[in-house]
């Protein structure tokens, strides 16, 4: 998939000049696609090639003039926190007729535009790759019109596209995430977490409809990340009869001391017989069914707006980098491609192969095969499925296997958004695998002192959307009392253990696995999932937590720069979380478009501080209003934000003034973002069914014993796949004096975020994506979806 590690490119080498990039926007809007722009404007200037905007997307092409206009530095500053598309959007019939395309070719051409990024759904990118094709047949007659000389044809002799999928539907084949579809989510959560209060105060029935056409992507993660009771999509239509299992479902739920039930139905939701299913007539069904008070809420266009994730804009941006690079790299003979997300990494996919497989959805669905659309949509969608009736639906007490195994869960370390889900999904998935399970309160202290009780399906119903951890959770290490918690194991004949926390976690099962010589208590299956805002434990790219984390500091950094708005220049100094790990500052630099992030991992001297500030200083007599510096709370004992605060204000003198500020624990508290519920969900789903086939596999003789490598293991997401690595080799990858990971990925964006905040720097493409095939997008045992 990638290229070969060696390869980098640096400024010099990495050269568009002579070349002309025009950027548009087309189709329905979505929250990111501003950041899109902005990453395609200034890596293409980087680079040294013309960049140009397409105002109101095709219409602006076919009509020309003051649609086409040259794009600058600034003029994409201050867009990156903005909903929508600054550059407009539009639905554009000319361009669907020849004369149409012939006067966009004419317009392009007299401009010396021959690389197009567009950023849209599958329709906008399907008439992009048509007006590719026609290209050289369009120029032709522009020669005969005597539009064009025939030099021209020449010159011009080849258009290349590259495609961004901007749309909130994720209805795209061959990507994981869509721009906007991470921010619309956070929309609709927003709204759920907000409905749940009121329908609790009136026990009332609420039934939701999202939108996402015919795609059910948006209802059925929304109903994972709030624990919906039932949710209503068109790729699998309810079975015969859905109606009185529906209402008999809502009915337990109450008969639980439930107050609330939440119905999710996509906008394009269907039965078997391709018969839309309405909001009103699930209301209806539920009232003279049940005789509940039920209400009808239709979200809307709500979902589009509003500012982008944290998610949206590091999607953006980096797929919008990816665009130009894919731009430079491209020939005549090369096919237009899309640039894609899978797990972690950036590809480059055949753009008509994945219009092709969306289609093929459609069309499955269209013929009644359900099964077959599922699986179109790609392995994340199906997982998502899976996932949801596993935790949704609880198979009667007669169904569930008998397992007669003990697996205790326990929360150990700072608490982190999303530990709740995790707790969540492994109660259920446990006890559907016909596990009894045990909650372990205040983590290795709860667990010494004996805090530990069994806990049912209901005991952790709405669990999903609360943030901290119920379950209690604390920073002690087991090694002082591996002695009393082996009492205790013994006495609760625990033959499991899952662990959710972040480096303590990891520090605390390798001190157990270690403690196998001693007690063979601790030779059971043990399983360790990542969850700290820090994202600093090694074996995983992401924790559970981080994403909440990061949408905090940038919704606090948007709201402290339009502080400065209208006032004189001003720059802000601010402090995030994470330890020793640089994680936060650099992607929050990223996604609220700093100009600086100090960090541990990236050592700096005065002489850095002093280009910086110079560097800021010379942009602020420009163009720039507010500048943003993040620093990581523990990144140099000396240069303190304090210190870095007074040589900016000295420094800055006359030019700018400075503020600072430090965010402290607002980054640790808030209800969980829809990624980390999902994130939190999938990954404990997935980890207790690890922890069901290591119990089968290590049972003997009537007892559990398990003393491999492999039988204690981090549960991990690596690039695109999410790995089980025994605890013991990560030893090796891990600096436990300042509790980091030796390898960091992201380390890779931190060029990113100095490119795109006008540094001229080296740009590592390594990672850079190579054109695949949609059929080879995804691995074979992973879920490739990062968290969605």
């Amino acid at each position: 998939m990638a290229q070969s590690d060696t390869k980098k490119i640096f400024f010099e080498n990495l050269s568009g000049a002579g070349k002309a990039i025009a950027v548009l926007t087309s189709g329905g809007d979505a929250q990111g696609m501003n950041a899109a722009v902005r990453a395609v404007v200034r890596m293409g200037l980087y680079v040294g090639a013309k960049v140009y905007f397409i105002r109101e997307g095709y219409q602006g092409m076919v009509d020309g003039g003051e649609n086409i206009t040259e794009a600058t530095w600034e003029s994409v500053s201050s867009m990156l926190q903005v909903g929508g598309t600054v550059i407009g959007s539009a639905r554009c019939k000319d361009f669907r007729t020849h004369e149409g395309r012939l006067k966009a070719a004419l317009n392009l051409v007299k401009l010396g535009i021959t690389n197009l990024c567009v950023i849209g759904g599958d329709g906008s990118l399907t008439g992009a790759n048509l007006f590719r094709e026609e290209w050289s047949g369009l120029l032709a007659e522009l020669v005969e019109q005597g539009s064009i000389e025939h030099q021209s044809v020449q010159t011009y002799s080849a258009l290349h596209i590259v495609g961004m999928v901007g749309s909130i539907d994720n209805d795209f084949c061959g990507t994981d995430m869509t721009i906007g579809t991470d921010s619309a989510l956070h929309r609709i959560i927003e709204v759920v977490d907000a409905i749940m209060t009121t329908a609790q105060s009136h026990q009332r029935t609420f039934v939701l409809e999202v939108m996402g056409r015919h795609c059910g992507y948006l209802a059925l993660v929304s109903a994972l990340a709030c624990g919906a009771d039932w949710v209503l999509i068109p790729e699998m239509p309810p079975e015969d009869g859905w109606e009185e299992k529906m209402c008999q479902k809502l009915s337990a739920n109450r008969a639980g001391m439930k107050r609330l039930n939440i119905i999710i139905v996509a906008e394009g939701a269907i039965d078997h017989n391709n018969k839309p299913i309405t909001t009103d007539c699930i209301k209806d069904l539920v009232v003279k069914c049940l005789g509940f008070d039920t209400r009808v809420t239709i979200l809307g266009h709500v979902q589009r707006g509003g500012t982008p994730s944290a998610f949206d804009r590091i999607l953006a941006s980096r797929m919008g980098v990816e665009a130009v690079l894919a731009l430079l790299e491209t020939t005549a003979n090369t096919p237009a491609c899309v640039v894609s997300l899978c797990g972690n990494q950036s590809v480059r996919l055949p753009l008509m192969e994945c219009v092709q497989m969306t289609q093929e959805v459609q069309k499955a669905m269209d013929e009644k095969k359900f099964e077959e659309a599922v699986k179109l949509r790609g392995r994340s969608f199906e997982n998502n499925l899976k996932t949801y009736k596993l935790l949704a639906h609880r198979k009667p007490e007669s169904e569930l296997p008998t397992s007669n195994f003990n697996v205790a869960v326990l929360n150990v370390g700072a608490p982190a958004a999303g530990m709740n889900a995790a707790v969540r999904s492994a109660v259920r998935v446990g006890i559907s695998e016909g596990h009894k399970m045990f909650a372990v309160n205040d983590g290795f202290e709860g667990f010494y002192k004996g805090q530990i009780k069994e806990i049912k399906w209901s005991d952790v119903g709405g669990w999903t959307g609360q943030g901290g951890s119920l379950l209690g959770t604390k920073r002690t290490l087991p090694a002082k009392h591996v002695g009393k918690i082996a009492e205790q194991m013994r006495t609760h004949n625990i033959n499991a253990l899952l662990v959710i926390g972040g480096f303590e976690a990891l520090e605390s099962l390798l001190q157990l696995y270690e403690a196998r010589a001693t007690y063979e208590d601790f030779c059971i299956p043990m399983c360790m999932l990542p969850a700290t805002i820090s994202n600093n434990v090694p074996g995983t790219d992401l924790s559970i937590g981080a994403d909440t984390a990061l949408n905090a500091i940038v919704e606090t950094c948007d709201r402290i720069k339009q502080s400065a708005s209208g006032t004189k220049r001003r720059v802000f100094i601010i402090e995030t979380m994470g330890g020793y790990c640089g994680y936060l500052a650099t992607v929050a630099g990223l996604a609220a478009g700093a100009d600086a992030a100090y960090i541990y991992e990236e050592p700096f001297d005065i002489r850095d501080l002093q280009a910086n500030v110079e560097h800021l200083t010379e942009k602020m007599k420009t163009s720039i209003q507010r500048g943003l510096v993040l620093r990581n709370e523990n990144s140099n004992d000396n240069y303190t934000t304090d210190f870095i605060y007074q040589l900016y204000s000295e420094e800055g003198k006359g030019v700018f003034d400075c503020r600072k500020n430090v965010l402290g624990h607002m980054q640790q508290g808030g209800a969980p973002s829809p990624f980390d519920r999902n994130f939190g969900t999938k990954i404990s789903a997935k980890a207790m069914q690890w922890v069901t086939k290591k119990l089968v596999e290590t049972f003997r003789q009537g007892r559990v014993f398990a003393n491999t490598e492999d039988s204690c293991c981090l549960l991990g997401m690596r690039r695109r796949a999410l790995i089980f690595q025994p605890v013991v080799q990560l030893k090796g990858e891990t600096d436990f004096v300042h509790r980091i990971p030796k390898e960091q990925w992201w380390l890779k964006l931190r060029p990113l975020m100095k490119i795109l905040a006008k540094y001229k720097t080296s740009y590592d493409v390594s990672d850079s994506g190579q054109l695949e095939h949609v059929v080879h997008n995804q691995p074979k045992d992973s879920d490739a979806s990062v968290a969605m």
